[in-house]
């Protein structure tokens, strides 16, 4: 193989290598913003992380909000997870999963965090109605 198609295999590996690791010059920031709906007087530590990213435990009183931003990955791979804890229970759920979310909440995912799970915000009707039970 010549050294000109080595120098330009070179050039379009770097170039995919920089669109997937630096997507933010592509896609806008993406906020998730998580709301303790658990019940009055019972605090939400809310622990999220990525697969590169740990953001660290938050503490909400009832009522209160944690939100967080990131640039969606260019290959649709964003997955953030969060440890939902409240009095000893502890439930882990995908906040953000690029492939279901992506779409759904655009650029700004808010859910309603509840005994029994969690539920997202529909767009369309501006109703918390998308719902993941913790149980299932």
């Amino acid at each position: 193989m010549s050294s000109c198609w080595i120098n330009w295999l070179l050039l379009l590996s770097l170039i995919v290598y920089s669109v997937g690791s630096v997507s933010g010059a592509w896609y806008p920031r993406t906020h998730v913003l998580i709301n303790n709906d658990i019940g009055a007087g019972t605090q939400l530590t809310v622990h999220c992380k990525s697969k590169d990213d740990d953001l660290g435990p938050h503490v909400l009183a009832y009522r209160q909000q944690y939100d967080f931003s990131f640039h969606p990955h260019f290959f649709r791979e964003t997955l953030f997870f969060c440890g939902m804890q409240w009095n000893g229970t502890l439930y882990w759920f995908d906040i953000y999963d690029q492939y279901r979310d992506g779409y759904r909440c655009k650029k700004h995912c808010e859910w309603n965090v509840k005994t029994w799970g969690a539920c997202q915000l529909n767009h369309e009707t501006s109703k918390f109605d998308i719902c993941y039970d913790w149980n299932k």
